[in-house]
């Protein structure tokens, strides 16, 4: 299977068990109810999020549309030049977290493009995320470690991400 296609068929899996996990969270803990995991680390509990992390930004719910917009359009340009395995699953999470919260703001409540993120596990009370959230913050930590490696998007020695 070529790269891009690679890239593509992962981004689709994390968008199917992100939104799969938050069908699961809105109708299982609509009510308030909080399901405890692991006591005093993580529990579920529902929280809808017009912001970004930590609920930064609640009133620019606009803006994260358009960001998400734009780093789907950029990954999916970029995605093109793909050689490398290890940038084929940093850009597929990357991808698949970011249309996945595109699809949220676009669709959800309260409006179109300004919609909630749905997030549900709670992490001892510090933030509240999701799937898509720990795919994207596990896949900008290997972006980083693989840029500072210089470790070439396109295949091509001394280059790491290659011009538009």
């Amino acid at each position: 299977m070529r790269p891009y296609r690679r890239m593509l068929v992962l981004a689709a899996g994390v968008l199917l068990v992100d939104q799969a996990t938050k069908f699961w969270a809105t109708s299982a803990l609509s009510d308030g109810e909080s399901i405890t995991v692991i006591p005093g680390l993580i529990r579920l509990r529902l929280l809808l999020n017009p912001g970004a992390a930590f609920s930064t930004g609640t009133g620019v719910t606009w803006v994260f549309t358009l960001a998400a917009a734009a780093a789907v359009a950029v990954i999916l340009l970029v995605g093109r030049r793909l050689r490398s395995r290890a940038w084929t699953f940093v850009l597929g999470g990357l991808l698949g977290g970011a249309t996945t919260h595109l699809l949220d703001r676009l669709f959800r409540p309260p409006a179109f493009a300004q919609g909630h993120v749905v997030d549900f596990i709670d992490y001892g009370g510090l933030f509240v995320g999701n799937v898509a959230d720990i795919v994207l913050t596990v896949g900008c930590a290997f972006l980083l470690l693989l840029s500072l490696r210089d470790v070439p998007l396109a295949g091509v020695p001394g280059k790491g991400l290659p011009s538009a």
